[in-house]
């Protein structure tokens, strides 16, 4: 998908519904891009879309290295949190200086 593309993913069941459709029936093509090409067209996807489900479905399950979506979505979830936590810093930072600054100014006049 391109970054001008709106489109919504796919289904998971759909795509673990094709990853496990190329496993189970590779060996009755002449090739792997042979299984994924035929698959594909079977589930209204492309090719190389259906290759990148695989290859995510390999690492999941620990047949490939690499990040796996479970820490893939971890990793977004903590980003997530830092950010929040960042913006809430800022918030004290600027309370704390405007309440410092409040009491300087109390205690000038008095």
């Amino acid at each position: 998908m391109g970054a001008n593309t709106t489109r919504k993913p796919y289904p998971a069941e759909l795509r673990e519904r094709a990853v496990r459709m190329v496993r189970e029936q590779e060996g009755e093509y002449a090739s792997r891009w042979a299984a994924l090409t035929s698959i594909a067209g079977k589930f209204g996807c492309n090719p190389e879309t259906l290759r990148g489900w695989l290859r995510q479905a390999d690492r999941d399950d620990g047949v490939a290295t690499g990040v796996t979506t479970a820490q893939r979505d971890r990793m977004r979830e903590l980003e997530r949190e830092n950010k929040e936590l960042r913006g809430a810093n800022e918030i004290l930072r600027k309370a704390s200086a405007y309440f410092a600054q409040a009491e300087l100014d109390r205690r000038s006049k008095s």
